[in-house]
């Protein structure tokens, strides 16, 4: 099985980059203990920003760009994270999603993640990146996790998780809907594709 995590942040290192790996990594042991082989992908959207505003201006996506691209339309799970700006997700973030297909993400199952100062920024899962993937009818898993400072080693209390249970759990969810998503065929090329056609012709 394929993952790919996407992650915008821009700091190097960045606690987005951080709970991404978290994620990735829960998402990950829950499909091995269940069998699975898993190759994980990251693609780290501070390093195609130029492409990506290249991409939005002329509609040519660089190779560097159009490999992520292939990443995340061709995974079988999908890991979105962003630090929050302006009470939202970041414009880099949004830009990147803006130049894949409108239908690429049609039923993958998908993680959505935000990192942000101060817990107030919490709810920019449910006003933005939730309501942004269902329009891109992907398949959401029911945990979305957010990080704020205060987060990061925290064992919570006894009303709400700590961390690294929600971590868990959203890894869990993620990995159960891959397990029971038929595999994505692999693309043909165009020469594999002419071959076929051609193998289906009949001169009878």
């Amino acid at each position: 099985m394929k993952l790919t995590v996407v992650s915008a942040g821009l700091s190097t290192p960045s606690s987005t980059r951080l709970l991404a790996d978290r994620l990735a990594e829960a998402a990950r042991n829950e499909l091995v203990d269940q069998g699975h082989t898993v190759s994980i992908e990251v693609v780290e959207l501070r390093a195609l920003a130029g492409d990506v505003a290249n991409h939005l201006v002329t509609g040519f996506a660089p190779p560097r760009l159009a490999a992520a691209i292939d990443a995340v339309r061709g995974a079988d799970g999908l890991i979105a994270v962003t630090p929050v700006f302006t009470a939202s997700y970041s414009g880099l973030f949004k830009s990147f999603f803006d130049v894949i297909a409108p239908d690429a993400l049609t039923g993958q199952p998908v993680l959505v993640a935000a990192t942000g100062g101060t817990a107030r920024h919490s709810l920019v899962l449910e006003h933005a990146l939730r309501p942004l993937f269902a329009y891109l009818r992907a398949a959401v898993v029911p945990t979305a996790v957010y990080a704020a400072s205060e987060d990061w080693g925290s064992g919570g209390d006894e009303y709400t998780d700590g961390l690294p249970a929600r971590v868990r759990r959203a890894g869990g969810e993620l990995a159960a809907l891959m397990a029971v998503r038929p595999r994505r065929a692999e693309p043909e090329d165009e020469v594999t594709a002419l071959e076929r056609q051609l193998a289906d012709l009949r001169f009878d």
